[in-house]
């Protein structure tokens, strides 16, 4: 069975730094295109950020780009966004991905398995 479990989401203050996680066991491929998203109160989840399955090619929704850096463990069984200088706006529930695509998808439909997210909320 496959299961991802974020965390790191927590309150903090505006121009904080952040580390989310995401543990991932019972995948049967390595190869595998990972992601955050996130989803406003109200909203369909986005793209954060992605990532291919070897760490080589990544992409960002554009108001977190410079600020937000994806990253997977090289047993590709981890993923991690570093999240700084955040802004109010960040505020949302934020999801891990896998996509049996080998490369990065943005769109949320191209993914297979999801954690339940962590909550993230950036305080003014």
């Amino acid at each position: 069975q496959v299961e991802l479990v974020e965390s790191g989401g927590r309150l903090v203050q505006a121009g904080a730094s952040l580390r989310l996680t995401c543990a991932t066991s019972g995948l049967r491929y390595t190869i595998a295109s990972m992601g955050w998203f996130r989803q406003f109160p109200g909203t369909d989840r986005e793209f954060v950020a992605i990532v291919d399955w070897n760490n080589s090619k990544t992409d960002y929704v554009a108001d977190v780009k410079g600020r937000c850096t994806v990253s997977r463990d090289k047993a590709r069984s981890a993923l991690f966004l570093q999240m700084n200088s955040l802004k109010p706006e960040d505020t949302a529930v934020y999801f891990c991905a896998v996509s049996p695509e080998v490369e990065p998808q943005s769109d949320p439909g191209k993914y297979s398995y999801w954690g339940t997210g962590t909550q993230v909320t950036v305080s003014s």
